[in-house]
């Protein structure tokens, strides 16, 4: 199943979180893109946020976001480094 736009949307939305502490939140406006305000809805929803405008990470959360903020760092690194990270999963 390839990527949807509301599951880019979320995924966005997760990397916008600060891993390096849990006291820091998010806070989605009401003036807000409505893409952004509907996607922290469905996290919500999917009980990875605490709130439906942001609040927290829950458990699930921070681990989806952890994991989202890796798979941008994957994908965003220098082209030697993703051909070595090829080549070893070859």
């Amino acid at each position: 199943m390839p990527y949807t736009p509301d599951l880019v949307h979320e995924l966005n939305t997760l990397i916008r979180f600060d891993l390096a502490t849990s006291q820091q939140g998010i806070k989605v406006h009401k003036t807000a893109d409505p893409d952004v305000i509907a996607a922290t809805r469905r996290l919500h929803a999917k009980g990875l946020l605490t709130q439906a405008d942001g609040g927290y990470l829950t458990g699930l959360g921070r681990d989806a976001a952890e994991h989202a903020q890796a798979m941008l760092t994957i994908l965003t690194s220098s082209a030697s480094s993703s051909s070595v990270l090829l080549r070893d999963l070859a």
